[in-house]
């Protein structure tokens, strides 16, 4: 079997874009990928037709070998760009291969830990009494891990963000939220990395030990020194590694025990072939996965299979609404994963167990979106 087409696709669907990918074979056999390089697809979609060149004639089940080949075919070797290309065709191998073979990719990661993937929802920010009814809603319908949402920016139109006017009305609402919810469920919050070291430090120092289960992203991750003096000033567990795209970068923050729950994103950090070595070097320093699923039902299949076969797990990221409306359509997605009772069941599909209308998806389009431009009252910018 030999690769003959790699396709790029990047669409507005499910209310963002998705930079989906699809491998062809001489055999009929195809897969599809994901990458995780959210509003800079077109830049994805450029290193994807770069890697085409080469990897038309290639064998398929060789998806190791072709991660090296990719990943070290250029002088300027890594960045997200180029591992978010990677991660979507790696993926796609894997689905070929386990199509190919007739089993759910997870067997060949190893069989499956479990039978289901429990994973984790989000708060929409209207306001704390919206955000906590979705929350009560949520642990109704089964879910045992919300990450909480609120309205954080002063201004919608021309967005404004005053880290010290948002971490002391947030760390109040944080405790509220506990006190209401009770101590069963497992509670979070996401800042995204708009603090710095002294403003996430205050954050949690003004909460009771307890209040939070989870910081997410408090602050950006190319210091890991910036972690180090963190970590020495609260005992919050903290939840980092989405944007992380290469196994190199993860390591001082597993080596170092700066995380304690990884959030590594597959259609990121290489696909199946770097998140398998990701996932086992946290074993041994007991660290969970706690995957970044922002993206579609490509990228969600893909997580839940790594889920399924990787001992040390906790939950996987969920775009879901308390209603439980699907985000995607038949049309385009007539099967992907289904979360019920805030979990996945392990598909037993071969492949991913996924699959694209190709002809549906040529009549989507593309389009240019950004995610807010934040600036401080003073006019400059910080981080979104």
């Amino acid at each position: 079997m030999r690769i003959t087409d790699v396709k790029p696709y990047p669409i507005w669907a499910g209310g963002r874009n998705l930079m989906l990918v699809k491998v062809e074979t001489d055999e009929g056999i195809y897969g599809w990928g994901e990458a995780g390089v959210s509003g800079r697809e077109l830049a994805v979609t450029g290193a994807v037709n770069h890697y085409r060149e080469f990897l038309i004639g290639e064998d398929p089940m060789n998806a190791g070998a072709l991660w090296q080949h990719m990943y070290r075919s250029q002088y300027f070797e890594g960045g997200r760009i180029l591992t978010g290309a990677i991660s979507a065709i790696d993926i796609a191998l894997y689905d070929i291969k386990g199509k190919a073979l007739g089993v759910p990719v997870y067997q060949l990661l190893g069989g499956k830990h479990r039978d289901f993937v429990p994973g984790f929802a989000t708060t929409t920010n209207e306001s704390k009494d919206v955000s906590l009814a979705q929350a009560k809603e949520f642990i109704k319908d089964g879910w045992q891990c919300i990450r909480l949402n609120w309205r954080w920016l002063t201004n919608s139109d021309d967005p404004v963000f005053e880290p010290r006017e948002s971490i002391a009305p947030t760390a109040e609402w944080m405790i509220e939220a506990r006190e209401a919810l009770g101590e069963q469920v497992v509670l979070g919050i996401d800042y995204h990395h708009r603090l710095s070291v002294a403003e996430a430090a205050s954050f949690c120092q003004k909460m009771p030990s307890g209040t939070l289960d989870f910081l997410e992203e408090p602050i950006r991750d190319e210091s890991p020194g910036a972690y180090r003096a963190l970590r020495t000033m609260t005992d919050v567990p903290f939840a980092i590694g989405e944007e992380m795209s290469s196994k190199w970068q993860y390591l001082p923050y597993i080596e170092e025990g700066l995380t304690q729950f990884a959030r590594i994103d597959i259609c990121n950090i290489g696909g199946f072939t770097e998140a398998l070595k990701v996932a086992g070097w946290c074993e041994t320093h007991y660290i969970d996965l706690m995957p970044h699923n922002p993206l579609g039902p490509v990228c969600t299949a893909a997580s839940v299979h790594l889920g399924a076969a990787v001992p040390n797990f906790s939950w996987l990221e969920s775009r879901v609404m308390p209603s439980g409306t699907d985000l995607y359509d038949d049309e385009l997605f007539p099967s992907r994963p289904q979360v019920e009772g805030g979990r996945y069941a392990v598909s037993t599909t071969p492949g991913l167990g996924v699959e694209v209308n190709e002809e549906a998806l040529k009549s989507y389009e593309f389009k240019f979106w950004e995610g807010p431009h934040l600036k401080r009252k003073d006019g400059s910018y910080t981080n979104w």
